[in-house]
């Protein structure tokens, strides 16, 4: 007696294993396509986002300052998002210092004495970015990478018609230093001012220099300024004593103003 069998059945089974199989692989391949490029672009995203978000948080945070300053505003509080990093007071007395200013003429009159602003920085960990808000400007500084930028100017300005020089100088100082990560509030207070009129024998002559570990150097963007802004002369911007000149002076005005960051 002769034995048949039912192929019919073993052969759907297999169809259908192979199906499933190549599915599957499908599923995996696509799923490790997007965890190696898609999933590396979404964090980039993130990073360059929160970066943006800090680069508007500082500028607002420059505003307060700006009321503080000179619009006599006593106190300002600002509540923010600090994402990707942390937000840190350096008093000026941190050493080192982001940098040092002196204000002289040609005549050798020293009318500011190295002068240390200090810095409220934002130090980013995944973007490796530095924004500091110093001496009334926003600047970013890549620590990977050479140069800075300035992102928001400090309130100078040169006025042809009378030769007057307006040069603000805001000292940022706590009682220690604060950082903070997440969710913050900063509170700042006005200190102390001084405005004090000259009249200079020659050329208006600044010196800037960055910090001595040239770790935070921003003279690239304080250069451009300097140059392009204020119309000085000088070198662009290295790690080391950087001196700018401005001619036709009849008039030198310098403010100083101190901000205490109290919290954060």
């Amino acid at each position: 007696m002769q034995t048949r069998y039912n192929t019919e059945s073993n052969d759907g089974g297999v169809s259908e294993s192979i199906g499933f199989l190549l599915i599957f692989s499908i599923v995996i391949a696509g799923i490790g396509l997007v965890t190696l490029y898609g999933y590396p672009l979404l964090l980039q995203q993130q990073v360059g986002a929160e970066e943006k978000i800090m680069e508007k948080n500082m500028i607002v945070l420059q505003n307060d300052i700006k009321s503080l300053a000179y619009k006599t505003v006593p106190y300002k509080e600002t509540s923010l998002k600090i994402g990707g990093g942390s937000l840190t007071v350096y008093n000026s007395s941190y050493n080192p210092s982001s940098s040092t200013i002196n204000i002289s003429d040609s005549s050798g009159t020293i009318y500011v004495n190295s002068f240390q602003p200090g810095e409220l920085r934002y130090e980013s960990v995944s973007a490796q970015t530095d924004i500091s808000l110093q001496n009334g400007a926003v600047v970013l500084h890549p620590r990977i990478q050479t140069g800075s930028v300035m992102l928001a100017e400090p309130r100078w300005f040169y006025d042809a018609p009378t030769k007057t020089l307006v040069i603000n100088l805001i000292n940022i100082t706590s009682d220690n230093i604060i950082a903070k990560e997440g969710i913050g509030t900063v509170r700042m207070k006005l200190g102390v001012t001084n405005y004090t009129n000259y009249i200079p024998a020659g050329d208006v002559k600044i010196d800037y220099t960055p910090d001595s570990t040239c770790v935070q150097d921003y003279s690239v963007a304080w250069s451009n300024y300097f140059r392009n802004s204020l119309a000085m002369t000088g070198p662009q911007g290295s790690c080391g004593l950087n001196t700018y000149t401005r001619s036709n002076v009849d008039t030198l005005v310098i403010k100083q103003y101190e901000v205490k960051i109290e919290a954060i």
